[in-house]
């Protein structure tokens, strides 16, 4: 654990409470940058001040007074509008940061880690600055898988790879060895209510579950910055899609509420595994 004082940029969701409040449980030194209007009203109670998105000028004024050394950003944020950040904000930095989100959201989240590298600060992932969010290694919940299962959830991480290598998505779907779903733009949440569609003889059901979810990082990503989340919601969405587990790599899978987590997969029958893998 590192004793540097640390500034949490929160965006939007659970992950950025879960940060501050391991932070204040630990006792390490933080504030908590909250961005207007998406930030979880719980992160008022913690140390910290509000920001406009896209202010770097009043960012790094903040950074400076709070004599920060690492900087965490996590929490979802809406691809912004550069004109309107420009406008309120000038054109420092931004031109830089608009020009690599033209290139997706991996390329933008780069860009702006490298401007605030570029001003002198560490940048600390969500799992570094909290560990306890990280998968384990091996069955984490829910009963244990079947030979059938674990085949669909061997060849699920085969074609999340495969995507990933073409910044396609994170996630797929696999039972019976079959592609039942990849992710694209709409994201995991959207990806499985499609599942439901499909032929019975080809899905799960949530009486006699099939097939399985993987959660993989693209290999252009920086974990530091963006690495694969799950929680209740995505528990809830895999049951209803009828599948019987998720897999994910060990160490590469963030997990909010993972007490919770744990206990309605188990509920609901749904295996949670770390894969021992590179």
């Amino acid at each position: 654990m590192s004793n540097n004082k640390l500034a949490l940029i929160s965006g939007g969701g659970a992950l950025p409470v879960e940060v501050a409040r391991y932070l204040k449980h630990i006792g390490r030194p933080y504030t908590v940058v909250r961005i207007e209007g998406l930030s979880d009203p719980e992160l008022n109670d913690h140390p910290g001040q509000d920001l406009s998105l896209g202010d770097f000028a009043r960012l790094f004024q903040i950074l400076a007074n709070e004599q920060v050394k690492a900087v965490t950003m996590c929490g979802y944020v809406q691809r912004p509008d550069f004109d309107t950040m420009q406008k309120n904000h000038g054109a420092q930095h931004l031109q830089s940061i608009q020009s690599a989100g033209r290139g997706g959201d991996d390329s933008l989240l780069r860009q702006v880690a490298q401007v605030i590298v570029s001003q002198g600060y560490h940048i600390e992932g969500a799992h570094e600055a909290n560990p306890d969010l990280l998968i384990g290694v091996d069955l984490q919940a829910g009963p244990d898988p079947s030979p059938e299962a674990m085949e669909d959830a061997q060849e699920a991480m085969r074609v999340a790879a495969a995507i990933g290598a073409l910044d396609i998505g994170q996630a797929v779907v696999v039972a019976g060895r079959i592609t039942l779903a990849v992710e694209a733009q709409e994201g995991t949440q959207h990806m499985l209510s499609r599942i439901t569609s499909l032929n019975p003889a080809l899905r799960g059901t949530p009486d006699k579950r099939k097939g399985v979810l993987a959660k993989l990082a693209k290999p252009i990503q920086d974990l530091r910055l963006d690495m694969p989340t799950i929680g209740l919601q995505t528990v809830d969405d895999v049951a209803s899609a009828g599948l019987c587990g998720i897999v994910a790599r060990r160490h590469a899978l963030l997990i909010v509420d993972k007490a919770a987590v744990y206990a309605r997969a188990t509920e609901l029958g749904i295996f949670i595994y770390g894969h021992d893998e590179p």
